[in-house]
């Protein structure tokens, strides 16, 4: 290195830290101020497959085993079965209580087989158990036991405030684990006469904690596991530009092949242009069409089929061998349900089965190795702000470990500068960045680059 005269030694540039090691530390950090801090409560933002649900595991297991009670809060009955089968899976001798509803499906009943699992409809019936676990509503109507040292509350981002509310008296310190880019918590009745104000019901658990707790120690989890190398700086910079993060696998170590080749039809060719890069846009005729539009209904279904007739197969760093691309690691995704429908309705018709077809909302925290998506905002007049929610696309387009393929009219990119987004703007509302304008925008401009057009 050479000396400039008057100018401070320059540092040598650091080595970038690898993802396993950035994964580590960041979850060490975590763990470090759940078991050993002072605050009431923690918050962890995780990205798309950075392996929520294993921190959440492991912090279970690492709270039990340091002898401190343990609630866990889960947003849905599936998330809360998930979890159970999950720490029952790492601990087989470690005694956990799944509190369930009254209904006769409240629960799966794989938990039933499992001895170290004991299922209740009461609390006091799991009181002594070191973790027990479920969903929020459940929770909510927990009444005269003694309160647990620590609580756990997973999606946080998708919990109202009102539902925190509901369940603080029952824990006195908390982690709370979620995903900032996805769906904003659903609510029956509008919300805007609570906009603003600092017990708004409708505002995600962690905001509102956060507007009154300013200091807690929040953290991030820096690295998606699921996420290719061709997709993790997109969904980064669209969907979270304070809180970037990076793929753990780097460029050429996750591959998409078929051996069938092209037969140079639309579905065929975006197939080619997904495996080889990630991506691809497979583009309709600009037109105004119904919302279950038959056309790109069927294009969808084409390329699904066409996915599994021409033998994909995958390899990645959990499968250096070539493993085949079946119907079960093959989802569709739509922004309405009339469009799920009619897009299962396609694929029957066309003999194919076992593809989860299913929208954004339901996707949510689910993993597949391609996704094709229907856009929201194809064919489309206008664009609403049901189309345009950020988290809408980022559930959309963050499903995936090696390829994502997009059906969609043109015109998309001139219907959004018609229609900017013209939310009224309230006084005290946090404004949500990057609005879905923006991001919808950054998506189309990386699909452009990746665009298959269809013939009129």
């Amino acid at each position: 290195m050479v000396a400039v005269p008057g100018l401070p030694p320059r540092r040598a540039a650091r080595p970038p830290v690898d993802p396993a090691t950035a994964a580590a530390r960041a979850t060490e950090a975590i763990l470090r101020d759940t078991l050993h801090g002072t605050a009431r409560g923690v918050v962890v933002d995780s990205p798309p497959g950075a392996g929520k649900s294993t921190l959440v595991v492991r912090a279970a297991l690492e709270l039990a085993a340091a002898g401190h009670p343990l609630m866990v809060v889960a947003q849905t009955n599936a998330q809360v079965d998930d979890l159970v089968l999950r720490i029952a899976e790492k601990a087989p001798d470690l005694p956990v209580g799944r509190l369930h509803s009254s209904d006769a499906d409240a629960y799966d009943k794989a938990l039933d087989e499992l001895p170290q699992v004991r299922t209740a409809a009461k609390a006091s019936e799991l009181a002594g158990l070191g973790i027990v676990i479920s969903t929020a509503a459940k929770w909510a109507h927990v009444r005269g036991v003694e309160p647990w040292g620590h609580a756990i509350v997973d999606e946080a981002y998708q919990m109202r405030s009102d539902g925190l509310l509901a369940v603080a008296g029952l824990f006195e310190r908390a982690l709370f684990v979620g995903d900032p880019g996805q769906l904003d918590p659903f609510t029956l009745v509008g919300s805007d006469q609570w906009a603003g104000l600092s017990y708004d019901p409708a505002a995600s658990a962690v905001s509102t904690l956060l507007a009154h707790n300013p200091d807690l120690p929040q953290h991030r989890l820096p690295v998606s596991w699921r996420l290719p190398a061709s997709a993790a700086p997109l969904v980064s910079a669209a969907f979270y530009p304070y809180t970037p993060f990076r793929s753990g696998t780097g460029h050429g170590e996750r591959a998409l092949r078929f051996a069938v080749t092209s037969d140079g039809s639309g579905p065929d060719r975006v197939i080619d242009e997904a495996g080889a890069s990630g991506w691809g846009l497979l583009e309709l005729p600009a037109r105004h069409t119904p919302r279950t539009d038959p056309e790109a209904v069927h294009a969808v279904a084409q390329v699904v089929r066409r996915l599994l007739e021409r033998g994909g197969t995958t390899v990645s760093e959990r499968a250096p061998e070539p493993v085949p691309l079946t119907a079960d690691r093959i989802a569709v995704g739509t922004a309405h349900r009339d469009q799920a429908a009619a897009v299962r309705a396609a694929l029957a018709a066309l003999g194919v089965t076992d593809v989860t077809v299913d929208t954004a909302n339901r996707l949510q925290g689910r993993e597949y190795d391609v996704t094709v998506v229907l856009h929201p905002l194809s064919g489309r007049p206008d664009a609403t702000a049901f189309h345009l929610e950020t988290g809408r696309l980022c559930v959309l387009a963050s499903r995936h470990r090696h390829a994502c393929i997009v059906v969609c009219r043109a015109g998309v990119a001139d219907l959004l500068d018609d229609h900017p987004s013209m939310e009224p703007v309230q006084l005290g509302v946090t404004i949500k960045f990057p609005d879905g304008w923006e991001a919808n925008h950054a998506v189309l401009s990386h699909l452009a680059e990746h665009r298959v057009a269809t013939a009129p």
